[in-house]
């Protein structure tokens, strides 16, 4: 790291603690997120960690009792903040929708999927129940990280169709399979519903005032720089337009975590993140099980 990036770099904790940071950046194994994040944090340094910020209830509880204490945690949950979902959340959030009752995703996985569910069904800490399965297809390999592949090869892949179901009556349908990440012959979905109208992918058709029907589709600028409806900005970076829809997203929790080590609020970030990762643990219960599977995130803030 030293050699290739010009950048002083070191394995020990103590020098690290000498450089005065404002915070550190845990970015370590996901079984190893939380240890790490204490050990930081006892230490006095405020932690913004990878996600997820626990994969089991006691890390979760451990977490939400370190902040009690006055510790500055924050998870790096950044999808919300990227361009186009930040979009739809603020345009879900106007109410040209009607309050939304459901929404299908098909785009990120696990307790992001979770974060992004919650955030447009207006869930916090309600119980709620999930059940699915995971099936296998065979898939022609495109991409992965790293390079591109033209070669034809095919893996089996595994694809998640879960269903989470609140008292209500809203409900979040999940699907993803991890290849969308990264593949050029699968494609992300998104749709959100409510009495007024729905969001598919980038069309908007809704109920205007005068109780005439309508569809708009969204406008992105420059590298999704910009996101409008009709005359409105939906999104625009504070960042210009060279970073990609992850860095632009990632820069934004930087920021975010910046402003909480001096003396803002976390924004709710870390409540926010254990729900997240509690729905993942159900998730993977409801998969493992193949039953229907309740969850209470009350759970994790009970002493």
């Amino acid at each position: 790291m030293a050699s290739e990036n010009g950048i002083h770099t070191t394995t020990s904790i103590e020098e690290c603690l000498k450089f005065g940071a404002d915070f550190a950046v845990v970015a370590v194994n996901k079984g190893d997120i939380a240890a790490i994040s204490r050990q930081w944090l006892e230490r006095g340094l405020p932690v913004l960690c990878e996600t997820p910020a626990g994969l089991n209830l006691a890390d979760l509880k451990a977490a939400a009792r370190l902040q009690k204490q006055g510790l500055k945690l924050m998870c790096a949950e950044q999808y919300m903040y990227f361009p186009y979902f930040s979009s739809v959340i603020r345009l879900a959030d106007k109410g040209i929708l009607g309050a939304p009752y459901n929404i299908t995703l098909s785009a990120v996985h696990d307790y992001h999927a979770a974060s992004l569910i919650r955030r447009i069904l207006g869930k916090t800490e309600e119980p709620f129940k999930i059940y699915g399965r995971a099936y296998k297809f065979s898939v022609t390999e495109t991409a992965d990280r790293y390079n591109k592949f033209f070669d034809g090869r095919q893996a089996v892949k595994e694809r998640v169709r879960l269903t989470v179901e609140y008292a209500d009556g809203k409900a979040g349908f999940y699907d993803f399979c991890s290849v969308q990440y990264r593949s050029e012959i699968r494609s992300n979905y998104i749709n959100i519903q409510g009495p007024k109208g729905e969001i598919s992918n980038n069309t908007v058709s809704y109920i205007d005032k005068d109780f005439i029907s309508r569809r708009k589709e969204l406008v992105f600028g420059e590298n999704n720089s910009k996101i409008s409806f009709g005359d409105e900005i939906l999104y625009e970076s504070p960042f210009g337009a060279l970073l990609a829809d992850d860095e632009k997203a990632i820069a934004q929790v930087m920021v975010n975590m910046a402003e909480y080590t001096k003396g803002g609020s976390d924004g709710g970030n870390l409540k926010a993140a254990l729900i997240d990762s509690f729905y993942s643990i159900k998730m993977k219960e409801a998969l493992e099980t193949g039953k229907e599977v309740c969850g209470n995130p009350k759970l994790i803030f009970e002493e």
